[in-house]
């Protein structure tokens, strides 16, 4: 099936204009995910939309948005309204400016979305605007409604289409200095400093995204796979906490804890990297088939699927 769009709409740069669609470019629907259910039936818990003071349920075309202004005051906003106000921004992508990506602070990152042409026109207008943004080596700054709000997003250059980062706006943002006053201004010595700078060289990588797994998500797996067969569920040991007061022992320590994993890596046997899916190990659901992903795997290799 065809990703859906979450939007659609053009993309400008000053008079060159593209018509576009903007797809979600993260997923956390294969993550094992729970419903709540009545402990005495079993059945699953329902929740609907009841008046406050009369307990009443409330049919959806009843509902109004509405604005607190005291405790217990509203201002009702129709739907009317709200496209009254509607900007330039809900149908268009207005490119406003181009900045440096080392401009942007990191707490400002929302959520990225992938951009590409919509339909069969506009292609070279799109490419247009992709390759000079590759070429400038630049961020490009526009805006974007979505959800009924309008966002900050920032754009570039991903092989044939285009990267689209939701941005905060600096209201969203808080300050560092009522959580970083109050730590101690501590003086570091150059052994402390060559002693961790031993331990990052000796644990300096490349970042691979395939190779980290999901522990938590493998455990809840591995928990409904064993109630699903009726064995008993014991608890795992915890690791015990090593206390260590003195500062230049620990690094001393870690150290010498990081020598031998980086010694057991030059050995050629390379670390085992985690699947593509988090969901290989889960047992088919019965009547169902296991869900394809987006990598080819060899067929005698079963795949997981949540519960």
């Amino acid at each position: 099936m065809a990703p859906r769009a979450n939007w659609k709409g053009f993309l400008r740069l000053s008079l060159v204009t593209c018509p576009v669609a903007l797809y979600p470019a993260t997923s956390e629907s294969e993550k094992i995910s729970f419903n709540q259910l009545n402990r005495q039936t079993g059945h699953r818990i329902k929740y609907l939309k009841v008046d406050a003071d009369t307990g009443d349920e409330v049919p959806n075309e009843d509902i109004v948005k509405g604005y607190e202004l005291d405790k217990g005051q509203y201002i009702e906003v129709t739907k009317e309204e709200l496209e009254e106000v509607a900007l330039e921004s809900t149908r268009t992508i207005e490119i406003d400016e181009f900045v440096d990506k080392s401009d942007i602070d990191p707490r400002y990152l929302i959520r990225p979305y992938y951009l590409r042409p919509d339909g069969k026109v506009g292609h070279d207008a799109f490419a247009v605007i992709r390759e000079t943004i590759r070429e400038m080596d630049k961020v490009a700054i526009g805006r974007v409604v979505l959800t009924n709000r309008e966002h900050i997003i920032a754009l570039e250059p991903l092989d044939k289409g285009l990267v689209g980062t939701l941005l905060r706006y600096p209201y969203e943002v808080r300050g560092e200095q009522e959580y970083f006053d109050e730590i101690q201004n501590v003086k570091v010595t150059k052994d402390m400093l060559d002693l961790a700078k031993h331990i990052v060289n000796q644990k300096a990588g490349r970042f691979e995204p395939e190779k980290f797994e999901d522990h938590y998500e493998t455990a809840l797996i591995d928990l409904i796979n064993q109630k699903r067969a009726g064995k008993p569920i014991t608890p795992k040991e915890r690791p015990a906490s090593t206390n260590v007061v003195d500062l230049m022992e620990a690094l001393r320590r870690s150290v010498g804890k990081e020598a031998a994993p980086a010694k057991a890596a030059k050995s050629g046997k390379k670390p085992r990297k985690a699947s593509s899916g988090q969901k290989e190990m889960l047992m088919p659901i019965e009547g169902k088939k296991p869900k394809e992903t987006a990598a080819k795997k060899p067929a005698a290799k079963p795949q997981r699927k949540s519960a």
